[in-house]
């Protein structure tokens, strides 16, 4: 079954062999827990109907006959009936349960920490800039909803993964962690444009890719950004090269994905989520 999807092409050839049952889309990528992926089914319509999910655009994709939502599902979701708007009438569908597992870092650099005074105001600065990439939602369908992996290499830290940084909890971990070399080529998996770029306190050297309807990718920790603000880029284009900039223990690669402002696993685009 080939991995590539593009979501004006009716997938008629993966559906026969399957028959009623749920669509490929569906079977693939609806993961509804916390941190997860919601797709529901909108049904027939003439021209693309808009949704919305906690006041927020989202994604929605045709496939056969149907237009489908696929929704981002926060970490903060709590399990049950969650509802989605779309054209006046209330969607309901179910968000199970998660336990996500807990991880124990020590810094040497405190301050990565217990950030200072004049830290923290670079913080809330950067904050800002990186929390409006991650709302921003353009009219372009995504080239792809399955993912190539931006490097090949082992996982070295999950999505979700409660942190503790020298005994002390922070954020649970948004992204996947993948452990390969300082200077390894970053690839991004999906058409998309540059929308961030920056050097952040926490992240370090980071780009944002915005692949369509707010459907985002983020890359941070690098030693060397080769994008520019703005720029369109092709799957499969090197973004940059890995390293251990920002908050790090050591190089690595750290990639988020974002659907309608929820930071969600990207395991689950790549063909590597575990309920």
């Amino acid at each position: 079954m080939p991995r590539l999807f593009a979501p004006l092409l009716a997938l008629s050839l993966l559906l026969l062999a399957g028959g009623a049952q749920a669509s490929y889309i569906t079977r693939t990528l609806n993961k509804p827990v916390p941190g997860g992926v919601a797709v529901v089914d909108l049904g027939p319509a003439a021209s693309a109907p808009s949704a919305r999910f906690d006041g927020k655009p989202v994604l929605v994709v045709k496939e056969q006959d149907n237009w489908l939502a696929i929704v981002g599902i926060p970490l903060t979701q709590k399990p049950g009936t969650a509802l989605l708007n779309q054209g006046g009438r209330t969607l309901p569908f179910t968000v199970g349960s998660k336990k996500y597992p807990e991880q124990r870092i020590t810094l040497k650099n405190t301050r990565q920490v217990n950030p200072n005074p004049a830290d923290l105001k670079r913080i809330d600065r950067e904050l800002a800039e990186q929390i409006a990439a991650y709302r921003s939602f353009s009219p372009a369908l995504p080239s792809n909803l399955i993912l190539d992996k931006p490097v090949n290499g082992p996982l070295s830290s999950k999505f979700g993964v409660r942190r503790f940084f020298n005994g002390e909890e922070r954020n649970p971990h948004a992204g996947l962690d993948f452990a390969v070399p300082a200077g390894t080529p970053i690839k991004t998996p999906a058409n998309g444009k540059v929308i961030l770029v920056g050097d952040y306190f926490f992240n370090g050297r980071t780009v944002f890719v915005d692949h369509g309807q707010g459907f985002i990718s983020m890359f941070c920790h690098m030693s060397r950004i080769d994008v520019q603000l703005g720029q369109q880029l092709r799957r499969g284009d090197v973004i940059g090269r890995v390293g251990s900039t920002g908050r790090a223990t050591g190089p690595h690669m750290h990639w988020n994905v974002s659907l309608n402002d929820a930071r969600v696993d990207p395991a689950i685009f790549i063909g590597a989520f575990q309920p």
